[in-house]
């Protein structure tokens, strides 16, 4: 049997010296071939959105910064890229889905931890949908004290067991240094 794999936002607008290696990782863990269907979302942040208003970020409005992670690309089929118009959580869309095809337990990665992975974790959670938060396929563009604050929320919110390693992490907690091949 295999797992759904949702991958959160994992797109060019959130790449940076803290979450460069997520792809590569994701797409490892793609090809593993344990889970299926695969799932995203990708945060578009609307310009009348509450992180435009509110906190004064315009970023992420429009491609290329709202496109998926290029070394994903092989794997994405329309049908199972969800948007998030300014919302951090689950999309309706996805939601129904979810339900659509029953889904009970779902694996997530992706960025940032500490915000729309944490939220769509709990999201899950709360539908009664155990969400399997793999680690070191995530990681947060504020860095690793971000991610680790996410992870610690996510083990009192959800329960530590369900946060687990995929194994793609060589080791280390923060993200390899960004001119080596990892």
């Amino acid at each position: 049997m295999t797992l759904p794999l949702l991958i959160v936002d994992v797109q060019t607008g959130f790449m940076n010296d803290f979450t460069h290696h997520i792809p590569r990782r994701v797409v490892r863990l793609i090809e593993q071939e344990t889970y299926s269907p695969i799932l995203f979302t990708r945060f578009i942040n609307s310009p009348d959105s509450p992180y435009t208003h509110l906190l004064k970020w315009d970023g992420c409005h429009e491609a290329p910064e709202t496109d998926l992670a290029t070394e994903l690309a092989p794997y994405v089929q329309s049908q199972c890229v969800f948007s998030k118009p300014g919302l951090c959580g689950i999309p309706n869309e996805l939601a129904d889905y979810l339900n659509r095809h029953q889904i009970q337990q779902i694996a997530v990665v992706g960025i940032d931890t500490d915000m729309c992975v944490l939220k769509i974790a709990m999201d899950l959670f709360d539908q009664g949908i155990e969400p399997i938060v793999l680690t070191d396929c995530c990681a947060s563009t504020a860095g690793l004290q971000a991610h680790l604050a996410g992870l610690a929320v996510l083990s009192r919110n959800i329960g530590a067991q369900r946060l687990r390693d995929a194994g793609l992490g060589e080791g280390t907690l923060a993200a390899p240094v960004a001119n080596q091949n990892h």
